[in-house]
Formats: structure tokens, sequence, C-alpha cells
């Protein structure tokens, strides 16, 4: 190991793990993916419509490349827009849906309508869509919506799962959206948040074909104990027949951005400052303070074995976990994750750690995510702050605010789901 390294403060490794995160977010922005992947200019009209925590951002992206007019509407997270010129924003609820994102729904699904062979649509998609975009199936009300992605949220259930239930309560996800669009060509734009980067659970993929059923939705609910409102149950039950519409006009998908260009920017930044780095992976997933264990585990193992590699190194992943919630703690799942590594690693001499959400909001808290150092058990410990009791009530949040270990980036515009980053000197 340098001397850099083996000298280094509590606070200098936290500094350098914030550094590496801000890497990750630099290769993901979509002011820089958005013009690599630009459609053709059409004969006719071109008409830009999206929903996501990113759909604002590139939407300016978009403005700023496109030679030509346009004009269109993208829906995204409150506190998440951009000044557009050309193209609307709209700001909504997320993750628990709401009226505006109603409203949103029901304007796109009209821009799209009526459009003809010559014409364009670009659909900007990215994370957070599933709820920004909101066309709740005939007979669902907004409230049933509400109330069954509620109890999705604390089921423990993914994001595949929750995707395909919405799916087939909507009338644009599942590419309805793009059936709307009839002959129109439909050019796709993805910012991916899910493990796997399919471009059809980004969002409920409101442009791009299903193969998922109602049944299989029904069983996803019996799978985590859910009662669905009577009005969802019985559109489960007993499904809509497809629609059958004019002749599709001609249909592109690019995925743009994902948590593995993140992750290898993150990656490249650490070896140019003299570190080993190693991605373990970039779809992670499992109960968020279990993986945050097995992440300890491994870290130990780089510190006392030098195994998979030698320190000075860092252990990179991404993904999205999950949490089960039992307790009334202020959580994220990122901050439970890091709870839970804290916990496994006992204050050990050499590590450090960092997990954050891409987009900059954990959950439903205000922070991205948290950071911590070989400091903070033993300042928890002085405070009086059980990290295990924090955690069986779901109150990571808590634990890491207390200690001045929160990070706090405000919205990023962007989102390729969770970052994670150890640090072993």
């Amino acid at each position: 190991m340098t001397t850099h390294f083996t000298s280094l403060t509590p606070e200098a490794g936290r500094e350098l793990l914030r550094g590496l995160f801000a890497q990750a977010l630099d290769a993901v922005d979509p002011l820089q993916a958005v013009p690599r992947h630009l459609p053709p200019r059409p004969r006719g009209r071109t008409v830009v419509v999206g929903a996501g925590k990113a759909a604002a951002r590139m939407a300016l992206a978009l403005e700023r490349a496109w030679d030509g007019p346009l004009s269109g509407l993208v829906v995204t997270r409150y506190g998440h827009g951009e000044p557009c010129e050309r193209i609307e924003v709209v700001e909504a609820g997320h993750p628990v849906p709401d009226e505006a994102g109603l409203q949103a729904a029901q304007r796109i699904r009209a821009l799209v309508t009526g459009l003809g062979p010559d014409d364009l649509v670009v659909a900007l998609i990215s994370g957070g869509g599933s709820s920004l975009l909101t066309a709740p199936a005939d007979g669902v009300s907004l409230a049933d919506k509400r109330a069954l992605t509620t109890s999705l949220l604390r089921s423990g259930a993914d994001i595949h799962e929750m995707n395909c239930v919405r799916k087939h309560l909507s009338t644009l996800k599942g590419g309805r959206l793009a059936q709307a669009a009839g002959a129109a060509a439909v050019w796709t734009l993805v910012v991916s948040d899910v493990p796997g980067d399919d471009p059809r659970t980004v969002a409920s993929g409101p442009t791009l074909p299903d193969d998922s059923t109602a049944a299989d939705a029904l069983d996803i609910l019996a799978r985590y104990g859910i009662t669905p409102p009577p009005s969802i149950r019985r559109v489960l039950v007993s499904p809509p027949a497809p629609a059958v519409g004019s002749a599709a006009g001609p249909r592109e998908c690019r995925v743009i951005a994902t948590a593995q260009s993140a992750l290898e920017a993150a990656a490249q930044a650490a070896r140019s400052q003299g570190l080993n780095a190693l991605i373990l992976g970039n779809a992670i997933e499992g109960e968020a303070r279990q993986v945050g264990r097995v992440h300890a585990g491994m870290a130990r193992q780089v510190a006392g074995f030098a195994q998979p590699l030698a320190a000075p190194a860092v252990l990179l992943s991404g993904g999205e976990t999950t949490v089960t919630v039992s307790g009334n703690g202020r959580g994220g799942r990122n901050a439970e994750f890091l709870l839970g590594e804290v916990i496994g690693l006992a204050g050990h001499a050499r590590i450090w750690g960092l997990a954050a959400d891409t987009d900059g909001i954990d959950g439903s808290q205000s922070n991205a995510g948290a950071v911590f150092g070989p400091d903070s058990w033993q300042r928890g410990l002085a405070a009086g702050l059980s990290a295990p009791q924090f955690l069986a009530r779901n109150d990571a949040y808590s634990w890491f605010e207390a200690l001045g270990d929160l990070v706090v980036t405000g919205p990023t515009r962007t989102n390729v789901n969770d970052f994670r980053a150890t640090l072993i000197v």
C-alpha cells in the first residue's frame, strides 16, 4: 500500500468516495448521452413525449441538439424539471401517483393520437415513469392505484414485479402509448434504472411490447400477500381484449445510459488515483440490509487476504435492492444497505463505504444516500446510537443523519439506479 492511502484520514476517504460518485453521475448525464442517439428528421412533425426522473434533462438535451422544429410534453418528478423552451415540462408525484401525473398522461396520449406516417414521436423514458405516467385502466380510480402502489412499495417486491402489475392496470404502459401513435414512427430513448437494462421494464415500457399477462400480475400480488381493491381485481381477473389498431409505423429503441456505464466511469477514476478497482455487478438485487452484510464480508476479504484483489482498492456495484418495511423509521434502500454494511464491519479500521441513488433521492427522503468511515461505528456508540436498533425499525436515515454522514446532491436529473462503493486501504 502507498503512503498516500495508509495515511488517509476518515474525512479524506469520504471525499474520495463522493468524488467517485460524482464521476459516475457525469457519465450518465442525459446532456452527454442523448445527442449521440438522435433519430433522423422526419418529413412531418416531431412530437416529443416522455416520463421519468430524467425526462426533463433528456428533453433539454434533445432541444439543444435537434436541428428542426419540435414540440411536446414530458412529465417528471417534483423538483426534477429543467427550463425547456419548446418541450413543456410537467412535474408530478413519485413514487405514489397523483392528479398532476394523471392529467399529464391524458395530454401525452392526446399529443400522439392522430399522427400520420410522415410524423415522428420521440419518447424519452427513464425510471420513475411508471408512477409519473399514470393512466388507470377503465374502472380503476386514481385512489385505488395510489393504494396499490403504496402496498407494493412496502412489500419487498422488486421493480420487475411491480412494473408487471402496473402494466396491466394502465392504458399507456406495456406498449399502449406506441399503439396510440398509430402509423407514426416511434423512436424511444431509455435511461435505464432496472437491473438487466430491459427497456420493457423501465417506466413499465410504454412504447414497447409486453409478453406478461394479467395472471402474472395476480400471482405477484398473491406472492406478497397484497389484497388489491375490488376494481383492480376485476381488471386483472377479466382483462380487456387487446386493442386492434391500424398498421404501426417503424419502431426503434435505444438504451442510452446504464448502471454499467456509471460503474465503469467510477472504476476508471479510481484507477487513475492509484486504486485497484473491481465491479462486482451492475444488477445486484436482494434485501438491502443483507446485501450490505455481504459487501462487508467481501471488503474484509480484501483487507485481510488481498482477495480477490489487493488493497488499496475499491469495490463497486449497482442494481436495486429492496426493503421489506416492518418499522416506522426513515429509511431509503441505500441508507439501509449501508447501515447493514456498517454493522458487518463493526468499525474496521481500513474500510469506508458509500451508497446512493443516482437520481439524488433515496426512497422518499431528501438525501441521495449516505457514507461512512472507519470512525462511524465508534462515533455512533459514543452518541448512544445503536446501529442494530436503528436498522430494526428501518431508520437508517436517522442514524447517518445524526453522524452528519448523509450524501445530499439534490435532484441529479438522471437515474441509473443505485451506486455503491467500498474503499479498502
